[in-house]
């Protein structure tokens, strides 16, 4: 464990793995169990031959800071200030959902720092997608004024429907608490509410792969597919999954991003 000073926050990371190619920094999603919840399980995959670096950003419960409104910079210069304080750089970076116009943020602010970039389940602009405004509208009054209710509507967003049936109803039940409409998480939806770095996807230069998931009703695969027409150097790649894909086919995921990272 170790952490970094950026602003008023005191930003949580770990480094697993070992191996001489680039580090890999995954960057989570909407939440505040952070890293431990996105990445805990699928993490180890990636460690047999490469470091592997997980954050937590502000709003998630290991990073602490002043409790102030989020933007997609401030996130940025977060994961900016894990990757020079780890001496790692330049590294692969892979954002998944929040975290993906996060890491497009740092590929086109500091292409030094980035190697290769990976986008999963991502989007550009929340304004100008009526669903995505909706729904994170929806997210907020649920978080505000019934939290039993955000946990059930994340959860039915985030998968599949033949996932969530496939593992039953003592499963979808153990995934519901995963989410908790905690003042951190609100947080992370009021940035959600508020991306757009539709001016700085034509920055990146560093060799891209977005992957968007056909199966997706929190971020539909519309989002994704614009994101590469929208990045120069950028590959594109769908996995038959809901939004959290690495849950659902975690072997498919984890082929697709090593294969496109070379590992």
């Amino acid at each position: 464990m170790a952490t970094v000073t950026v602003g008023t926050a005191r930003v949580h990371y770990d480094v697993e793995g070992s191996g001489a190619g680039p580090a890999l920094l995954l960057v989570h999603g909407t939440g505040s169990g952070g890293a431990v919840i996105n990445w805990g399980q699928t993490a180890p995959r990636f460690t047999g031959d490469r470091r592997v670096i997980t954050l937590d950003l502000s709003g998630a419960d290991r990073t602490v800071d002043d409790g102030g409104a989020l933007t997609v910079e401030t996130l940025a210069a977060q994961v900016i200030a894990v990757i020079e304080d780890a001496g790692l750089g330049p590294v692969d970076l892979l954002g998944f959902s929040m975290g993906a116009p996060v890491s497009a943020a740092v590929a086109a602010l500091r292409p030094d720092l980035v190697e290769r970039l990976v986008l999963v389940a991502g989007w550009a602009y929340t304004g100008g997608d009526e669903y995505l405004r909706n729904l994170f509208t929806l997210w907020q009054r649920l978080g505000e004024f019934d939290p039993a209710g955000f946990g059930r509507s994340v959860t039915m967003t985030g998968f599949s429907r033949g996932f969530l049936n496939s593992i039953g109803r003592e499963g979808v039940e153990a995934l519901i608490p995963n989410m908790p409409p905690t003042p951190g998480t609100l947080r992370h939806v009021a940035l959600d509410l508020a991306v757009d770095i539709r001016a700085l996807l034509p920055r990146i230069t560093a060799e891209t792969l977005v992957i968007g998931g056909t199966q997706d009703i929190t971020v539909p695969v519309e989002n994704s597919r614009e994101l590469h027409a929208a990045i120069a150097r950028s590959t594109y790649a769908e996995i038959d999954a809901g939004h959290v894909m690495f849950f659902e086919k975690e072997d498919e995921f984890v082929k697709t991003v090593t294969g496109f990272l070379g590992a």
